[in-house]
């Protein structure tokens, strides 16, 4: 009896042990992660929807023909979406999960390596240039595709036309 005891006593500090160590590698992880997310300005990813929602608001405000005397009407509001925004998908509202995905996503090893690439020279070039690549990219696709537009509308048509004429008995 006192071997069982021994042996259950044994095994429950292993477990406890072990749970330790994952516990401690889950957070050594999360910290990649999170350190992953500051060096590619993660906190900055909705700022667009900030400037987008103050926009909406401006061109109201602009549509209503609103005298100038009311413009501390439009920045009440406009503070009110901002409030409204944080809430919803503020820093501290999104980051949690953030990391989730990315530690559910990649290894820590796999964080610290882009980590090491993204404080590296090269690494921080590329966060700097990455914005602009992307509206170029952007920008060439929407010509390219542009050429294709009617040729994709015409095949469209057909399709429709081929199902109508099937859909008749």
């Amino acid at each position: 009896m006192h071997i069982l005891r021994t042996f259950g006593l044994c095994s429950a500090l292993s477990i406890a042990l072990l749970s330790g160590q994952a516990s401690a590698d889950s957070a050594s992880h999360a910290t990649q992660a999170e350190r992953f997310l500051e060096l590619v300005n993660a906190d900055r990813l909705s700022v667009p929807v900030y400037g987008q929602v103050q926009q909406m608001f401006a061109q109201r405000f602009e549509q209503t023909r609103a005298p100038e005397s009311k413009r501390a009407l439009l920045e009440q509001y406009q503070s009110k979406a901002d409030a409204a925004l944080d809430k919803a998908i503020g820093w501290e509202k999104v980051r949690p999960e953030l990391i989730t995905l990315y530690t559910e996503t990649f290894t820590e090893q796999e964080l610290t390596q882009l980590n090491e690439f993204y404080e590296s020279a090269l690494g921080k070039k590329m966060l700097t240039k990455l914005p602009e690549l992307n509206a170029r990219s952007a920008q060439v696709t929407q010509a390219k595709l542009e050429s294709a537009v009617p040729q994709v509308n015409k095949l469209l048509a057909e399709m429709t036309a081929e199902l109508d004429t099937q859909k008749k008995p």
